[in-house]
């Protein structure tokens, strides 16, 4: 998915509990003219990160024939990977490694950017409705210059307690591990809990956690999450207790230990300088037309053109919180 406002975290709001922390999405247009609505809660004016992850969109449920669906021109990425994991829909995904994939429900499509890579993302015709997420995880710096690369697979999944977890990668210790390559600690699962039922769910106590909320209602620590909300909870522990309320609920579960390096994200970039974004975009501009070294080419649709940088340099941000804890 291609940014549109890289560097605007003020219009978040962040409610704190005792510990929890819980955000509320912000709407944001994705993309080009066709620009679809997506629901952000990371990153937020409290934090960069929750482990690796840097990054949370949500969609949907939306008709595509009514609202156009999802139609996001090839554009570039950099220093980090793409998670897309969808509910309903199916999106055409096409990137420079030769890779022509369709993203269906319950099947992880992840894509390794390294140091350089672009792709489009286009809703299928007869998805009916889409709706989903997609995340980013940022590549530590021993890592992040690698070749791109593209992963797809199925989910290992697992009945506890009576919800369903579906594990769309990493680690969980009551499910197992995922195929899918990764190059830090981490964790990212699918949770469909019935109503009025408790899990119990085991988790490594050197992650942090994030609990976004897609349907119905969460308990957590004693505080009601709400549909769309992203809840963090830092790490220590070693079980994360969900009640549903009246209604069947689905939550996607991230995670990670934390990440301990500085980032510089602007627009679809992942880097550590103000220098690098300002270098990372100008070989893609000058690449648009016929693709570059670092970028690749695809030719099916005109690439996106980068926005212009800020008339204000660029600042490393830390990884976790952006302002002390109280």
């Amino acid at each position: 998915m291609s940014r549109t406002d890289a560097t605007d975290y003020s219009a978040d709001v962040v409610e704190e509990f005792s510990g929890l922390e819980v955000t509320a999405p912000r709407a944001v247009p994705l993309g080009g003219l066709r620009a679809m609505t997506v629901r952000r809660t990371l990153p937020n004016r409290n934090r960069t990160t929750i482990g690796p992850w840097c990054f949370l969109d949500h969609y949907g449920p939306d008709d595509v024939a009514l609202t156009g669906g999802m139609s996001v021109p090839p554009h570039p990425h950099t220093g980090l990977q793409t998670v897309s994991w969808l509910f309903e829909g199916r999106i055409h995904h096409q990137d420079s490694t030769g890779a022509d994939a369709e993203v269906v429900p319950g099947e992880l499509n992840l894509m390794t950017a390294g140091s350089g890579i672009q792709h489009s993302e286009v809703s299928s015709q007869d998805s009916g409705t889409l709706h989903g997420v997609q995340l980013w995880v940022a590549l530590p710096d021993a890592s992040r210059h690698q070749p791109p690369h593209f992963f797809a697979g199925s989910a290992p999944t697992a009945t506890i307690d009576g919800a369903i977890v579906s594990l769309i990668t990493g680690s969980l210790p009551q499910v197992g591990t995922s195929e899918a390559p990764h190059y830090s600690p981490i964790v990212a699962a699918q949770i469909d809990v019935p109503q009025h039922s408790t899990l119990n769910l085991a988790v490594d106590e050197e992650f942090e956690h994030g609990l976004l909320v897609d349907e119905g209602e969460v308990e957590v620590d004693g505080t009601i999450v709400e549909r769309h909300h992203l809840a963090y909870l830092p790490s220590g522990e070693t079980q994360l207790t969900m009640t549903s309320g009246a209604n069947p609920t689905r939550l996607v579960l991230i995670g990670g230990e934390p990440f301990g390096e500085e980032l510089v994200m602007w627009w679809n970039f992942v880097g550590r300088s103000h220098e690098e974004i300002v270098e990372f975009r100008g070989r893609w501009q000058e690449g648009l037309t016929e693709g570059s070294e670092q970028f690749g080419h695809l030719a099916h649709m005109p690439a996106l053109p980068a926005p212009d940088m800020p008339s204000v340099r660029l600042k490393p941000r830390p990884g976790g919180a952006l302002r002390p804890r109280p």
